[in-house]
């Protein structure tokens, strides 16, 4: 199991509402990440950083996200934004001058460049957009005369638009960056080759350790609950642990917790220790996805231990319930998707018998 005592996520724990309230992590949590170094997961360490591995990476997110899942998950996204900028400017003394600087960005090509001399000229939007307004800077995905390319712009330069109106992970201020005729100059643009399957899979734990996270943290209270004079209403029982059933169930959520975890960290270990084929990428999308149903499940469960309680705004079971309903349903933890992809992948070996 992971542990997350330590001060960064007493830190978080402690300003979560204030997080979700003002939509983007609150300042507290911010100054508290950036001290931990965990900004700096994805830094190379000639400039700094951790240069963290995939398992690192996984194991860090789940122990913040226990606290807050959206800081956890806007550490996440720097992370990923961290690692797309050294694939597009290896070694740039001037994108990692600062080790712990915030990152955000977008994968998805939401905008268009137009080479005009020394600098590509930029126009378009990128939606969901995580941890932008608190960003020095944005890895964003740009169609240059039609070739996928890869752009880092001072957050500064860019207009945010605030589209992000969700349920779940509010506090990840997941807005919409803005370009219009913005001028990049051509050293801070590049043609990006498709992404590997390690870096998908450091991608993908991005997303799933906040949420594996979350469900701890939904555990976490829980735990909390039985500790309590708490008793099932409409019983003769005292408390909830002399009820059979209540124990049975949170047995339950604490296994499906577990496996999600364990599955995450065996993903992860499996990508540090090889470069991944295509045979390998079915099967360990399926495993993300199963891991992110478990622990969706999980919160489900213990939502049904807590009872209508759970909902009242006053009890964090309910913002862990959203974030983790929101969270574990991103593309990346796709569950039909996965099975789809596997599904073929698996008659394909057949066929090729």
């Amino acid at each position: 199991m992971i542990d997350d005592t330590d001060k960064t996520s007493d830190i978080l724990r402690a300003h979560a509402e204030k997080t979700e309230q003002n939509e983007r992590p609150a300042p507290e949590s911010l100054d508290a990440l950036r001290e931990a170094g965990d900004f700096a997961l994805r830094t190379p360490s000639e400039h700094g950083g951790t240069g963290a591995g995939v398992e690192a990476v996984a194991r860090r997110l789940t122990a913040l996200g226990r606290a807050c899942p959206s800081s956890a998950w806007v550490t996440g996204t720097c992370a990923t934004a961290k690692n797309l900028a050294v694939a597009c400017f290896p070694g740039s003394d001037e994108l990692f001058a600062d080790a712990d600087a915030l990152f955000c960005g977008s994968g998805v090509p939401g905008a268009r460049g137009v080479r005009d001399g020394d600098v590509v000229r930029v126009s378009g939007r990128w939606q969901n957009v995580s941890g932008c307004e608190d960003a020095a800077w944005a890895s964003v995905a740009v169609l240059v005369d039609g070739v996928f390319s890869f752009a880092v712009i001072p957050v500064a330069e860019l207009t945010i638009d605030r589209t992000w109106q969700m349920a779940g992970m509010r506090g990840t201020g997941s807005q919409t960056l803005v370009a219009e005729d913005l001028s990049v100059p051509a050293s801070r643009v590049a043609a990006a080759a498709p992404f590997g399957l390690n870096d998908q899979m450091l991608y993908s734990m991005t997303v799933l350790g906040p949420v594996v996270g979350g469900a701890r943290g939904a555990l976490d209270a829980t735990y909390a609950m039985f500790a309590s004079d708490r008793k099932p209403f409409m019983s003769a029982y005292t408390r909830m642990g002399e009820s059979p059933g209540a124990r049975h169930w949170l047995a339950e959520a604490a296994h499906l917790v577990d496996r999600a975890e364990e599955t995450m960290l065996s993903v992860a270990r499996e990508a540090d220790a090889r470069a991944l084929s295509d045979a390998d990428s079915a099967r360990l999308r399926m495993a993300l996805a199963d891991a992110g149903r478990d622990a969706r499940a999980a919160v489900e469960r213990l939502l049904d231990l807590n009872g209508a309680g759970g909902f009242r705004t006053a009890n964090v079971l309910q913002r862990f319930w959203r974030d983790v309903s929101v969270g574990s349903r991103h593309p990346h933890l796709n569950p039909y998707l996965a099975v789809e992809t596997y599904g073929t992948a698996l008659a394909g070996a057949c066929d090729a018998r």
